[in-house]
């Protein structure tokens, strides 16, 4: 019997592949048609773990954007948000700035200096010693090493915490000291002796004191730091006043405007931009015919559950709290508004999507005439914001709840097709162990065949 064409490899743990065709038949290519049809489930649970782990991954992130705002919500309620103090402003406060320390009397108050408080200099030319060598300054004693350089000798001055002066190197090697304290010399100050400085002629320069005026009652202080100009208010001078008094202005104790209106405006922004982002998802629909890559596109698209938060969280914007003055008993009655749920001619696009918008003005003048009013509301509605929002994102809140039951499906759907992937993979080698099999039949009965033809062929010569 003749070689058979056929050729079929079958090593332990491979799949079985055949390498030639005795029927002529492409069995690889029914092979795999074959098993296509047989992966269609396993492509069509792929496709369904696709869209659930992108519903998952969207609503971990609208989740977290959701408990920013919680938390933004929670800083309502801290003491210290009202916590009572002082506002000083200054007219120039790069002249004259001005901070409370205690009470002060409530008021404006006109500051003038004339003169800004200084410290007394002297410049010395200075000579390297070659030998060791003693200075003192001020009666403070330093040593001056053989060989040393200006910027050592002022390096050591500066570093030692028992001088009373400060020393600095000019572009001639030159060395200028001047007192660690501002304020008036007269005219013994930084005494020097020692040969390692020479004082420069003419360069001496007394220290003095500042000199201004409050409400027209001069005043001086060693300091341009003045703590007893204006009772518990301190002042800084950084510059003279040429063109006029600065006005120091003291409101009566309250709440800081200024703070309030940058925490409002703070959670204002993460409300905004987690509206924005949850409408996003909410409005992205899923495409006709996706791709493989498209299959998690729009997984929210139209969610009742945060279509339903989104207009609950509008709503606590103008529904009045009980239990409150009515003319402060919404964020509406502190500058906080937004459109309502159904909208309205006139409305803009920003006040029908539920984004919120700051009136400081508004905000200002409610805090000014009703802090404790002002400070119960924001509490009270922002305690009702975050319990509609924990309840939905917060520990043990429905998302959290969506996004367990999202990762379980996901598992069970891995499981499922790590499962079935096997079995197409057995599946697969009983094919093609099938299909070498048939060849190797078809072959050898091709060969019969041929064997007998030939013997027959034989025969029928030989009677011949």
């Amino acid at each position: 019997m003749s070689a058979s064409a056929l050729g079929v490899n079958a090593s332990t743990g491979a799949p079985i592949t055949i390498s030639g065709l005795a029927s002529g038949l492409e069995t690889s290519k029914i092979i795999g048609a074959l098993m296509g049809v047989e992966r269609e489930p396993v492509t069509h649970l792929t496709g369904e773990q696709e869209k659930i782990q992108a519903e998952q991954s969207q609503l971990q992130q609208v989740r977290s954007s959701l408990e920013q705002v919680a938390t933004a919500a929670s800083e309502f309620s801290l003491p210290s948000l009202f916590e009572s103090a002082q506002t000083v402003t200054s007219s120039e406060p790069a002249r004259v700035s001005a901070v409370s320390k205690s009470g002060a009397g409530v008021g404006g108050y006109e500051v003038e200096v004339t003169q800004l408080a200084n410290s007394a200099q002297r410049t010395f030319t200075f000579k390297s010693p070659v030998s060791e060598q003693k200075l003192t300054i001020e009666g403070h004693e330093f040593t001056v090493k053989a060989g040393e350089s200006a910027k050592q000798l002022a390096s050591a001055i500066n570093a030692d915490a028992g001088a009373t002066v400060y020393a600095a190197v000019l572009e001639d090697g030159s060395i200028v000291l001047s007192n660690r304290a501002t304020g008036s010399t007269g005219g013994e100050y930084i005494k020097v002796t020692g040969e390692a400085l020479s004082e420069k002629a003419g360069t001496a320069r007394e220290g003095k004191n500042a000199k201004y005026t409050v409400d027209g009652v001069e005043g001086s202080s060693t300091s341009n730091t003045v703590a007893n100009a204006i009772p518990g208010i301190t002042l800084t001078f950084g510059g003279l006043t040429p063109a006029g008094p600065v006005t120091i202005d003291v409101e009566a104790p309250g709440p800081s405007v200024s703070a309030i209106e940058a925490h409002v405006q703070s959670f204002v922004n993460a409300y905004n931009a987690t509206v924005e982002a949850v409408q996003a998802e909410l409005a992205t629909k899923p495409p006709v015919k996706p791709t493989s890559g498209e299959l998690g596109v729009g997984a929210l698209f139209g969610d009742i559950e945060l279509t339903s938060l989104l207009n609950n969280m509008r709503d606590t914007m103008y529904e009045s709290i009980a239990g409150l003055d009515p003319e402060m008993s919404s964020p509406l009655d502190v500058g906080l508004s937004t459109g309502q749920s159904t909208g309205g001619g006139g409305s803009t696009q920003s006040s029908l999507e539920g984004l919120l918008t700051l009136d400081p003005t508004k905000l200002a003048e409610a805090i000014k005439a009703n802090p404790t009013g002002s400070q119960q509301m924001l509490e009270q509605w922002s305690q009702k914001l975050q319990g509609l929002v924990n309840a939905v994102s917060g520990p043990g809140g429905s998302l959290e709840s969506r996004i367990s039951g999202d990762q379980a499906q996901v598992t069970q759907l891995g499981i499922q097709i790590s499962t079935m992937n096997e079995m197409l993979e057995h599946r697969e080698k009983a094919l093609q162990a099938t299909y070498a099999a048939l060849e190797g039949v078809i072959s050898r009965n091709t060969t019969q065949s041929a064997w007998l033809a030939g013997q027959e062929e034989s025969l029928t010569k030989s009677g011949a």
